[in-house]
């Protein structure tokens, strides 16, 4: 599913609306052709697509505009002395497979980074999803 929401990005390209905030929200970047597209979401989804990821409950839920819920996800976020950040961010970059040189080349497939190293990217460590786990990138299978 992260590989779809990659490709949802890239069909945007990198100079769509913002990452919004609350908690760690990211509203608005996927448009209403790319919605059906990406996620295989109704084709009556019109406006933003909301993804929250709350780091309380270890979950990212893909949400419309009016709060309907298409997809949600156990994630991994920040565990102690590694905090994921919170705030409106916009992507910054994406990869097919990133292996960061500061974490010992550790995978990181279908990375969309929205904030300096941070990434929302998928993982092969399935075992430690619904818990803090990572150096603060949002995991997610």
């Amino acid at each position: 599913m992260l590989r779809l929401l990659l490709v949802a990005i890239a069909v945007l390209g990198l100079s769509t609306p913002s990452f919004a905030a609350k908690s760690t929200l990211f509203d608005g970047i996927f448009s209403e052709k790319s919605t059906g597209l990406a996620f295989g979401a109704p084709r009556n989804v019109s406006g933003p697509i909301s993804i929250t990821v709350d780091i309380t409950t270890q979950e990212m839920v893909v949400s419309t505009a009016n709060g309907r819920t298409l997809y949600t996800w156990d994630v991994s976020t920040g565990r102690k002395g590694f905090g994921t950040p919170t705030g409106s961010f916009r992507p910054i970059r994406m990869h097919e497979m990133w292996y960061p040189s500061k974490y010992e080349n550790a995978p990181m497939p279908h990375s969309i980074f929205f904030h300096g190293g941070y990434a929302i990217h998928a993982t092969f460590d399935v075992a430690h999803l619904g818990q803090v786990a990572s150096h603060g990138c949002v995991r997610l299978d």
